[in-house]
């Protein structure tokens, strides 16, 4: 007998059983509130990533004064755990115990490590801001601890948060599930971007301690209600006597099917040309074509629109047979018009121009990023979700962040070149730098289409019933 048909013999009346924290059973359609409550775990994925890359870094740098060099390295630590998705994910997979959870426990464990990041980040960073407060080492050890947990906790919830959301889906409902995921990432990148500068705008060593330890308990809470009720108990597929199969030979079999490699190749590709712009378009902006500080910095705002623009089509798209392999192409050819439209914005001097750019670069990262990941909650077989759903996002993470470092480097090492007159009097202008990167990303866009081609359904599926309902917002 497994635990869940021993809690009903113990509480028959079912209003005792309501507050137990899994669900009876995994229902065959996806309602709009059970998805809600599911997405959001990527509410704090986004709060976190906002604070690692965007409010912490200008803090350590400004407030804190520490080098460029080491506030960097804290901020890539996250990145150690990317390439761990794909095992995180089998893990999920596979995972032994009485009790029948195969996610709920990676989500858990995710959680505790990103609250526990964060509830000792303050204190981390004011030691390392302090020569005085003890060895040299200690801290940077210790914000580097806090770095780790919190890279960590947010790999580990969002895969198997993300799995279990592949889970609970099924071929009707997998567009609305995508594109909800996505809208509540966003909203928290963007909400909780706009919190954290209204209370750090008058910054003090409480105020960071009390803004951090607040997103501690935001996240604590959020990962719960999330989860709460979402799972079935499934002891037959968490038996322990089971086998328990070797992560390369399942590895092996996972990427010996037909298509699978390419599509991982693509969104590599496609990723990296993406997001290697990622911290170069409002410099850009203010460079090369003389915008203000607030106009470059509404450009993430047209960015972001860009995005919810594609997360809000795409359920329309798909659910009318629309591959979702090319809906991902589609994607890939926004952005070489985009990218075009940017490079061609500094020899016109066009301010319009850049600014349609920018939008057609959320749009067509939007329509990437929504169609390749439904492509992966639909490959493998159903004992494989955890690991392709992890392969995604370890492809997606370590290439994001790899061309986010390499943009830069690229940029600062052409532009210093053109400027010198090493290239030759045509290129010596400051835009030379910031075109070299726009346009490796046309060549990424190209390679991401060559690999992705061959693997599109050539004949569309049969359209999908769909009901208004059925839609994330």
């Amino acid at each position: 007998m497994n635990l869940a048909s021993l809690t009903q013999r113990i509480l028959p009346s079912g209003s005792l059983l309501a507050l137990m924290p899994y669900a009876r059973a995994i229902d065959g359609d996806l309602p709009l509130g059970r998805l809600a409550r599911l997405s959001l775990f990527q509410l704090s994925v986004g709060m976190a990533a906002v604070l690692l890359t965007g409010t912490l870094n200008r803090v350590m740098v400004i407030e804190l004064s520490q080098p460029a060099w080491l506030v960097s390295l804290m901020v890539a630590i996250p990145l150690v755990f990317a390439p761990l998705r794909a095992l995180i994910g089998f893990k999920s997979d596979q995972y032994r115990s009485l009790m029948g959870w195969r996610r709920v426990p990676f989500i858990w464990a995710g959680t505790l490590s990103q609250f526990g990041g964060l509830a000792i980040m303050p204190f981390a960073l004011l030691v390392l801001a302090d020569p005085n407060a003890g060895p040299d080492y200690l801290g940077p050890a210790a914000a580097a601890l806090a770095f780790l947990l919190v890279g960590a906790g947010m790999h580990t919830s969002q895969t198997a948060g993300l799995a279990l959301a592949s889970d609970l889906a099924t071929e009707n409902t997998r567009p609305s599930v995508v594109a909800l995921l996505y809208i509540m990432l966003l909203l928290g990148t963007i909400g909780s971007a706009i919190v954290f500068a209204f209370f750090l705008s008058d910054f003090t060593h409480l105020r960071l301690i009390q803004v951090i330890q607040g997103a501690a308990a935001v996240t604590l809470v959020l990962n719960l209600v999330a989860l709460w009720r979402q799972e079935a108990l499934r002891p037959e597929q968490t038996d322990p006597s089971l086998a328990r199969p070797l992560f390369k030979s399942t590895w092996s079999e996972f990427v010996a099917e037909p298509g699978v490699k390419r599509l991982l190749t693509s969104i590599a590709l496609g990723t990296a040309a993406f997001n290697m712009q990622d911290i170069l378009l409002e410099p850009y902006g203010g460079e090369i074509l003389g915008m203000s500080v607030s106009g470059t910095t509404g450009l993430s705002a047209l960015w972001g629109l860009g995005m919810l623009l594609a997360f809000l089509s795409t359920s329309y798209f798909l659910t009318r047979g629309i591959d979702p392999k090319r809906l991902s192409g589609y994607g890939l050819a926004l952005g070489l018009f985009a990218f075009s439209s940017v490079i061609l914005s500094a020899p016109f001097g066009s301010k319009p121009l850049f600014l349609l750019g920018t939008l057609t670069i959320g749009l067509g990262g939007g329509f990437f990023a929504i169609g390749t990941l439904t492509a992966a909650m639909e490959i493998g077989r159903e004992d494989q979700r955890g690991l392709a759903l992890g392969a995604w996002g370890a492809v997606q993470a370590t290439a994001a962040g790899v061309a986010v470092a390499l943009g830069g480097a690229l940029r600062d090492f052409v532009g210093h070149h053109a400027i010198a007159g090493n290239l030759g009097d045509a290129l010596a202008t400051q835009s030379t730098g910031y075109s070299f990167v726009y346009h490796t990303e046309i060549l990424l866009l190209y390679a991401a289409l060559i690999a992705l081609g061959p693997i599109v359904r050539s004949v569309p599926r049969a359209p999908r019933t769909f009901k208004m309902h059925d839609f994330p917002t």
